[in-house]
C-alpha cells in the first residue's frame, strides 16, 4: 500500500517540478532577459556615455516633467480612490454597479483611445477647444493635457486596492467608534485609515509606477514638443527613432530601475500587510 502511494505521488512531484521549471523558464525568457538587456545596452559604451545621456538638458526636462505629472496625478487619485471606495463599500444607492464599471473603464479602454478622447474634448477643433483658445488656455500639447491623461489612466488603481479590503473588513469598528462619540473625521483617521493603510500605500505605489511609465495616452496629447511636453517614455521613443540607442536605453534603464524598486516596495508592503493580518487574527483568537 505504501509502495503504491509512493508510485502515485511520483508523477505528481514530476508534474509540479515541470510546471515550476516551465514557469521560471518563461519568466527568464520574456522578463529577465529583456530587462537585463536594457541595462546592458545602456552601459555598453561605459559610464561616461551613460551619464552624458542622462545629463542632457532634454533628458533632465523629461525626468522633471515625469516627476511633476506623477506628483500631481497620484495625490488626486488617492483622494478619488478613497472617496470611491468609501462610497462603494459604505453606502447603498442606485447606480452603484454603474459607478463600479466607470472606475474600471480606464483598464478596459486603450490608452491611445483615452488620449484621443481628450483631444476630442480639448483640442483646437474639440468641444471646448474654441473657448479655451479664446481665453488663452492650452490643454492639448501642454502640461495640463499630460496631467489629465495620466489621471484618467491611473484612476482605478487606488480604488481597486481599497474596495475589496474595505468590504472584507466590514463596518463594525467604525460603528463602534461612532457609538462612543467619535465624529466622522475622527472615525476615518483613527479607525478606517489605520486599517487600510497598507492597501492604500500599495495602490499609491501602483498608481505612481503607471503614471511614470504611461506612454499611449500621453503620446497622443503631448505633441512631442521636446523639452516641454516629452516625458521619459516619450524621450525613449524619440531617441530610439533618432538612432541614439545609448541615450534611449539610458532613459529606459531609469524606468526599469523604477519598476524594480516598485517590485521591491510592493513585496515589502505585502509582507507587512500579511504580518499585521496574522497578528490581528492571533489576537482575535486569544480574545475568543
Amino acid at each position: 500500500m505504501v509502495h503504491r502511494r509512493r508510485r502515485a505521488s511520483t508523477p505528481r512531484r514530476l508534474g509540479r517540478l515541470a510546471l515550476i521549471v516551465a514557469t521560471c523558464a518563461f519568466l527568464c525568457l520574456f522578463l529577465l532577459v529583456p530587462l537585463a538587456s536594457v541595462f546592458v545596452e545602456a552601459w555598453r559604451q561605459g559610464a561616461h556615455a551613460f551619464l552624458e545621456s542622462i545629463d542632457d538638458p532634454d533628458a533632465l526636462a523629461a525626468i522633471r516633467l515625469t516627476l511633476f505629472v506623477a506628483l500631481v496625478s497620484v495625490p488626486l487619485n488617492v483622494v478619488f480612490g478613497v472617496a470611491a471606495a468609501w462610497a462603494m463599500t459604505r453606502f447603498t444607492f442606485r447606480g452603484k454597479a454603474l459607478l463600479g464599471a466607470l472606475i474600471d473603464l480606464p483598464l478596459s479602454v486603450s490608452p491611445v483611445v483615452s488620449g484621443l478622447l481628450f483631444v476630442l474634448m480639448f483640442g483646437a477643433q474639440g468641444w471646448f477647444g474654441p473657448w479655451l483658445a479664446a481665453h488663452g488656455i492650452n490643454i492639448i500639447f501642454a502640461v495640463p493635457g499630460l496631467v489629465l491623461a495620466t489621471i484618467f489612466i491611473t484612476l482605478p488603481f487606488v480604488a481597486r486596492e481599497l474596495i475589496p479590503l474595505m468590504q472584507a473588513q466590514g463596518t463594525e469598528e467604525e460603528e463602534a467608534a461612532r457609538v462612543l462619540g467619535a465624529s466622522g473625521w475622527q472615525t476615518f483617521f483613527r479607525v478606517t485609515l489605520p486599517n487600510i493603510r497598507w492597501a492604500l500605500l500599495y495602490g499609491v505605489l501602483l498608481s505612481n509606477a503607471r503614471a511614470m511609465g504611461e506612454f499611449g495616452a500621453v503620446s497622443v496629447v503631448s505633441g512631442h514638443i521636446r523639452g516641454l511636453t516629452t516625458t521619459m517614455p516619450l524621450e525613449v521613443e524619440m531617441r530610439y527613432n533618432e538612432y541614439n540607442y545609448v541615450g534611449a536605453f539610458a532613459i529606459a534603464s531609469l524606468l526599469a530601475l523604477l519598476a524594480l524598486v516598485t517590485l521591491a516596495v510592493k513585496a515589502a508592503l505585502e509582507w507587512r500587510f500579511h504580518a499585521d493580518t496574522d497578528v490581528v487574527a492571533a489576537a482575535r483568537r486569544r480574545g475568543t
